[in-house]
């Protein structure tokens, strides 16, 4: 039997309680959702205490628990998260940007490529509402030419 190697499944942050509120908590999720596709677990949720958000699976999550001295970060701390087609990173890009058209609070930082040869590795960040960014990012792995 081979065992599954540990992995990353959650991270969480600290904000003040009243942006855990009924009102918070949906702006929140609603982002999220929109842009993201994440989902609130509601069994979860407690009132201006905590809010979870299933990221895809019940083994991935953002956790937001409400504190006196909430957590205060760098605009570029960050967690990441890939995706596998670059059409994906666009349409995340997209959503990303539509949100911030009707709401400025949505703070982006625009797609930038790093060129490594073997590996051209294009990411963009955003962030609305939480401490952290979310950096997305897209993986082009290039095909080594060969010589006829």
């Amino acid at each position: 039997m081979t065992q599954r190697r540990p992995r990353f499944n959650h991270v969480a942050m600290s904000l003040p309680a009243d942006a855990l509120d009924a009102r918070g908590r949906d702006e929140i999720v609603r982002f999220y959702t929109d842009v993201f596709g994440w989902e609130e677990l509601p069994t979860m949720t407690e009132d201006r205490r905590r809010l979870v958000m299933s990221a895809y699976t019940y083994e991935q999550f953002v956790f937001l628990i409400a504190e006196d001295e909430p957590m205060k970060c760098p605009r570029l701390d960050h967690f990441g998260m890939s995706v596998e087609t670059r059409e994906e990173f666009d349409d995340l890009y997209a959503k990303a940007q539509a949100y911030r058209a009707k709401d400025d609070r949505v703070d982006i930082i625009d797609p930038k490529t790093e060129d490594y040869e073997m590996l051209k590795l294009t990411g963009f960040y955003v962030r609305y509402l939480l401490p952290m960014m979310v950096e997305v990012q897209h993986w082009d792995w290039v095909q080594p030419q060969t010589q006829s």
